[in-house]
């Protein structure tokens, strides 16, 4: 686990590398290829021989015939059995288990990929997401402090009767919507960071200790034409069944190669049981296919392999359509955002000037407040767009599969 003994900034591209150096969970799941990777090596030993020992006498009854003695003056009342039995798979069973296996240790290996993918894109999410909180903390930490001073002037003039009371209390209605607003914003900001160090884990992460830059992109520079070709490649759910396909096929080829009896081949020695006091036969034993050609597994098997290319055709049809939808959601907050031209100075500019308005009774306080309003609800827009656009883009590449 990572510890932070001095404070420094981290861009997205530190804080993915802390998360894929240290995250728990994609640690934990990297253990599933590997034990895949086991069970690969398991499947290509051969089965053991089995050895019986079988028919030792003893004691002798009066119609024994002596032999020679086995050992020293033992022996030569003994008789025994031992058989030696070896499976030997037929049709190519244990090539095709082989590849079975290495495919599931392709589907483990996708698993991993598609985790990453999916943490990652929290990530990311939650960290445009903390862009977005920031910018507005520091405009609303703007604004409330205008409240404040407002909300001093105001009290102080209802007390000296300058003002109605009802001026007073609607300011102060006003600072403490504010303060609420700016409640929730700690606790959104709070859970965000959470998720950050539970991925990066980093412990002390704070929103200071965070760089973020301009991550404005437009869609028209940055897609390429082929996108939803590369997505059918590159996405990993699609990989992930079309693995499951491959897995299918090999086992219909393995249920075919079951209706092919195995063999057994057999040895056995026997001493004192036969005419020979020392027999030495060899054999045979196949399982005769006369009821049971394994129809039924078959025609299941060709059965799963249908339903799995079914389930791969369907889910690249939505694939597509999602691919349609997120391009057409990022042009929309493009063009939004190209048409905003948001400019934070002039903003704070002109709330200054209506302060001033105000003090000189140009302007009334609702006039004020609905201005104050208008304003913070058209930055607050203006960030939540930034922020839409940024997370639909990452949604996107996460869709393809790769970055853009």
């Amino acid at each position: 686990m990572f510890f932070e003994t001095k404070s420094q900034t981290y861009s997205l591209q530190d804080l993915e590398s802390h998360f894929l150096k240290n995250n728990l969970q994609l640690i934990a799941n990297k253990f599933d290829v590997n034990k895949a990777d086991a069970l690969i090596v398991q499947e290509k030993l051969w089965t053991n021989p089995s050895l019986t020992v079988d028919n030792i006498n003893l004691w002798a009854n009066k119609s024994f015939e002596t032999m020679t003695n086995i050992i020293g003056n033992f022996g030569s009342r003994q008789q025994i059995n031992m058989d030696l039995e070896q499976l030997i798979e037929t049709a190519g069973k244990r090539k095709k288990r082989i590849a079975i296996r290495t495919l599931e240790r392709n589907a483990s290996q996708l698993e991993f990929e598609e985790l990453l993918r999916q943490l990652k894109l929290e990530l990311r999410t939650n960290f445009h997401s903390l862009n977005r909180i920031q910018l507005e903390e520091a405009q609303l930490n703007s604004v409330f402090s205008l409240f404040i001073q407002l909300t001093e002037q105001y009290k102080s003039q209802s007390e000296k009767q300058h003002i109605s009371q009802v001026s007073y209390l609607r300011v102060r209605s006003e600072l403490v919507g504010l303060q609420k607003e700016i409640m929730n914003l700690n606790s959104e900001k709070a859970e965000k960071l959470h998720q950050l160090r539970i991925l990066t884990q980093i412990p002390r992460l704070k929103l200071e200790d965070i760089k973020f830059e301009d991550m404005y992109l437009p869609v028209s520079k940055i897609l390429p034409i082929d996108i939803k070709e590369q997505a059918m490649s590159q996405n990993i759910i699609l990989q992930s069944l079309g693995n499951e396909i491959n897995i299918s096929e090999k086992q219909l080829l393995l249920e075919k190669a079951q209706r092919t009896p195995n063999l057994n081949l057999l040895m056995n020695y026997e001493r004192g049981g036969n005419v020979m006091n020392n027999f030495i036969g060899i054999g045979v034993n196949i399982e005769l296919p006369v009821f049971n050609r394994n129809k039924g597994n078959i025609q299941a098997a060709k059965i799963q392999v249908e339903q799995k290319q079914a389930n791969l055709n369907a889910r690249q049809n939505k694939i597509a359509d999602e691919i349609d939808k997120l391009i057409g959601l990022m042009s929309v907050y493009e063009d939004n955002l190209n048409q905003w031209n948001f400019n934070d100075k002039i903003h704070t500019d002109v709330l200054e000037n209506y302060i001033k308005y105000l003090q000189e009774k140009q302007v009334t306080l609702l006039e004020f407040i609905d201005f104050s309003q208008a304003y913070k609800e058209a930055q607050q827009a203006y960030f939540e767009s930034q922020e839409n656009y940024r997370n639909t883009f990452e949604e996107l590449q996460y869709l393809v599969g790769k970055e853009l």
